[in-house]
């Protein structure tokens, strides 16, 4: 008995060597400096500059544009009084600059603009430079019986940020839970080695206290055949758990982002955080801040959206340019600023389908069906959203008792098997026993570990489906 103690307090002292990390500590490194992490991150900024180049869209607008040079050096088509054609030689440079403030206006799809407008011309072959240009021009393009898509941006794009926002949490939330899958992966395969070191030890030792019965003629020679069996697979065990150890310390090393060489043992998180959830708090808090959530309603206003699009391009489509300023010419830059002329231009183009075969009314009929198809999904979907809450409160409650439950019934079988062990040593058990005990024992380790673990993910998940802390009763927040 004193020897498989010492052996015992060997192999633990040679395990507890090794640095310990916590289920905490793993989740704040994942957090910290995963590849997931820094991938969440990167799409929060791309969704925020995406943003702020919608915003910028509805904000005046200040350009410089024009052609310069434009040189021609050709013959081109002339046309005499009477009616004759000549080719005539030129070579000239027209050259344009546009200076223009715009602003788009978001009710009614259209853009106002101010314009300053300076043009030079110049014929080599006479040598002459003539300047044209529009010092104050105050123009609108303004879209008539058109879709407005602008006016549906303003209402979709805010909520697609919203969404990218929440969607940031929930990402960090769910390495959270990942990190928690790969640490019980390895939290498990450690015990399994814990035990498999342990049962070899214990089984060696038996091994020879039996060894020494089958001399005095105390024991069969079946039941040694039975220890040396018992030794063999412990030992096959042993290399089995090693093998699934280092691939699930691996796989969580790789995960987190844990850069250090040496290697590590896992913490059991044996506190585990007892409070109570209320079903009806942990849906609307789902409600208030899921991406899911914002999503319903960004579904619908896209299907709105195009619903009205298909009605729209489908009737009479008319565009109305208006600019009203001020126009001259002259010898000099100079000249085009005084006493310019009043200039006018009004235009308006317009398309009126007269016979398509139906695509009009097709193109309706189909926004019409993916807008009921819309309906339908986002009314489903919003059920599965409520039912998972539900399921989700109700597992985490029954889990929490579920997770004392086994860590008694291991302490108990772990107590019965030091007996069934005291008892083999002492002659008073059969080995068929005490490898009844041994499995028991085993089992309900495994089943603590196992319940620990669903515990863990159903906490990261209830976090992850609300994103609400009900421990420390807040919103999730990322600092």
């Amino acid at each position: 008995m004193r020897k498989i103690l010492f052996l015992w307090l060997i192999s633990w002292h040679s395990w507890a060597q090794q640095p310990a990390l916590s289920l905490d500590g793993a989740i704040l490194l994942a957090r910290e400096k995963s590849i997931s992490a820094t991938q969440a991150h990167t799409q929060k900024a791309t969704n925020y500059w995406q943003y702020k180049t919608f915003l910028a869209d509805y904000k005046p607008q200040l350009s410089l544009g024009g052609t310069l040079p434009s040189f021609t050096r050709s013959f081109i088509q002339v046309q005499q009084p009477d009616g004759a054609i000549a080719f005539q030689s030129v070579s000239n440079n027209n050259s344009t600059l546009t200076l223009s403030l715009s602003q788009s206006i978001a009710k009614t799809g259209g853009v106002i603009y101010v314009q300053n407008q300076l043009q030079r011309f110049d014929d080599f072959q006479n040598k002459l430079t003539l300047y044209n240009g529009v010092p104050l021009a105050f123009g609108l393009n303004q879209p008539l019986f058109r879709f407005n898509l602008m006016k549906w941006d303003k209402q979709i794009e805010p909520l697609k940020y919203a969404e990218s926002e929440q969607q940031l949490i929930e990402n960090m939330e769910k390495i959270s839970l990942a990190t928690a899958e790969y640490y019980f992966d390895l939290l498990l395969a450690q015990v399994n080695l814990q035990i498999a070191h342990k049962n070899l030890e214990n089984n060696e030792v038996l091994l020879k206290i039996a060894e020494q019965r089958l001399t005095l003629g105390k024991i069969s020679e079946n039941d040694l055949l039975q220890i040396q069996l018992s030794v063999l697979n412990a030992q096959k065990d042993l290399a089995s758990a090693k093998q699934q150890a280092e691939v699930a310390r691996l796989k969580l090393k790789t995960f987190i982002g844990y850069r250090d060489e040496a290697s590590f043992d896992l913490l059991i998180p044996a506190q585990i955080r007892l409070f109570e959830v209320d079903e009806k708090k942990a849906l609307s808090e789902a409600l208030g801040n899921r991406s899911d959530a914002i999503a319903f309603r960004r579904r619908m206003l896209e299907a709105e959206r195009d619903m009205e699009k298909a009605k729209k391009e489908n009737g009479l489509n008319a565009n109305l340019n208006l600019a009203l300023g001020l126009s001259n010419r002259g010898d000099t830059p100079l000249d085009v600023y005084k006493k310019p002329q009043d200039r006018q231009f009004v235009e308006i183009q317009f398309t009126l389908p007269i016979m398509d075969w139906g695509r009009s009314k097709a193109r309706v009929e189909t926004a019409k069906a993916n807008l009921q198809y819309a309906q339908q999904s986002v009314e489903q979907d919003k059920l599965t959203f409520e039912q998972e809450i539900y399921t989700q409160v109700t597992l985490f409650e029954m889990l929490q008792k579920q997770v004392k439950l086994t860590h008694e019934t291991d302490g108990i079988a772990t107590s019965r098997y030091q007996i069934a062990q005291d008892r083999f040593i002492l002659s008073d058990l059969s080995i068929t026993d005490l490898g009844i005990a041994l499995q028991e024992k085993d089992r309900a380790k495994r089943d603590y570990i196992q319940a620990l673990r669903d515990y863990w993910q159903a906490y990261f998940k209830l976090r992850l489906y609300t994103l609400y802390d009900f421990e420390l009763n807040q919103k999730l927040l990322i600092k």
